[in-house]
């Protein structure tokens, strides 16, 4: 029964260690906004990051393939790993464009989404770390209710950019550009969304 239950529990240490990674890369990247170095150091990091993460995010994948017994339906623990590791896919990609387009000094909508994205992803580490405590499932369910909230911010926040960027930036190639790298950002907190919906139903249904 133990052997079982181990191996049941390890499922729990691995969203554990990708939410900090999610964590880990969020902190990095409002690092390189707030400095402007985009340098490839700074890039080359945040790769590394976005590499640990899909390792954790394949062992996932390959214990689902070795261990009958789950803590949870296998259709629930690949999405919330997909949806985990795809906000930090986007994390990485922003940076890694940023670094390409030898970025100006960031948008102010991207410095706001940014904090946006670093809120949800610490709500999200939050809530991973309470997931194997059945009695947190009414702050869980908070948790998700409050993400849902700031990707309803960070979708108002985009739009508020497109309008602006395209009122006032005359340069068509500049303008792609930073709404290439808001636009990735912003799909990182949707990522956010997508991971509490997971986790929500999850909660109801073994609640």
């Amino acid at each position: 029964m133990k052997f079982f239950q181990s191996n049941r529990e390890k499922y729990y240490d691995l969203f554990e260690e990708l939410a900090d990674k999610l964590e880990e890369g969020v902190k990095l990247f409002t690092e390189i906004i707030g400095n402007y170095e985009y340098s490839e150091y700074k890039v080359g990091k945040l790769k590394e990051i976005e590499h640990e993460a899909d390792h954790i995010t394949h062992q996932v994948y390959k214990r689902m393939h070795k261990m009958f017994l789950t803590p949870m339906d296998r259709e629930d623990i690949y999405l919330l790993a997909n949806k985990m590791d795809s906000v930090l896919d986007e994390i990485e990609s922003a940076a890694v464009r940023m670094y390409l387009y030898r970025m100006k000094e960031p948008a102010k909508e991207l410095v706001q989404i940014t904090a946006i994205l670093k809120e949800a992803i610490a709500k999200i580490r939050k809530i991973i770390f309470s997931v194997r405590k059945k009695q947190d499932a009414a702050l869980i369910l908070q948790l998700c209710v409050e993400i849902n909230t700031l990707e309803n911010e960070a979708d108002q926040l985009f739009r508020s950019a497109m309008v602006r960027l395209f009122e006032e930036e005359k340069d068509a190639i500049e303008l792609i550009k930073v709404k290439d790298i808001i636009g990735r950002i912003e799909t990182a907190v949707d990522n956010c969304e997508d991971v509490s919906n997971v986790i929500e139903g999850i909660v109801l249904k073994y609640g």
